[in-house]
């Protein structure tokens, strides 16, 4: 890893973090890019490079979440320094990777950097995930009562990692198949409700 990027990224690209809803917060990022550098460890790429594009892939959240994979890439593009670090079609690369990254995309990675990047930000923790669900929920409903959050986030976490949902797996990750078995288990089950209603009482709601 070059230790130069590291202090760039640290010092520069996280902060940008700062403020974000907590779904999408530095916490996150940092899961995603040691997610990442895990996952790559078993491929042949470029280390900085899967480094980078974590770090990027979030950043363009204080706009608005739609389209942020776009902003995100838009950012990432036009961000000067890289060029010390990267060539630019290893930034076009970067960048591309970026915009595929989301969950609900209609579409697969272009590069093994993209599948990289998409597979670390699935991060199926499912406590984890359940935690992330209930926070973006607050963040985007926080007028809404414990029973509304519960729904809020039970439909969604039906829609996204349901046996039907719209998440796909890329690469083979043991830790992310495991934790989508226990997630859709926990859905049936009803293990997910109980959940959220305990970490909203946990956060004293």
């Amino acid at each position: 890893m070059n230790k130069e990027l590291e202090r760039y990224i640290e010092e520069q690209v996280l902060p940008c973090y700062e403020g974000v809803d907590p779904a999408h917060g530095l916490s996150h990022i940092r899961t995603v890019m040691e997610n990442s550098l895990r996952i790559a460890g078993a491929l042949d790429v470029d280390l900085d490079m899967v480094y980078c594009i974590a770090a990027y892939h979030d950043i363009g959240i204080r706009f608005g979440r739609d389209d942020h994979e776009k902003t995100s890439a838009k950012w990432m593009r036009e961000d000067e320094k890289l060029l010390k670090f990267f060539s630019a079609e290893q930034i076009q690369t970067m960048a591309e990777a970026v915009e595929d990254h989301r969950a609900s995309s209609k579409s697969s990675p272009r590069t093994i950097y993209g599948a990289i990047v998409a597979e670390a930000d699935r991060d199926l923790n499912p406590a984890r995930v359940l935690r992330r669900c209930v926070d973006f929920a607050l963040a985007h409903h926080p007028l809404a009562s414990n029973e509304e959050i519960v729904e809020i986030s039970s439909s969604h976490l039906k829609d996204k990692y349901g046996p039907n949902g719209y998440l796909k797996l890329f690469l083979h990750d043991p830790i992310n198949e495991d934790g989508l078995a226990t997630l859709r288990a926990w859905i049936q089950n009803g293990e997910a409700e109980r959940f959220i209603g305990d970490y909203l009482r946990e956060i004293g709601r």
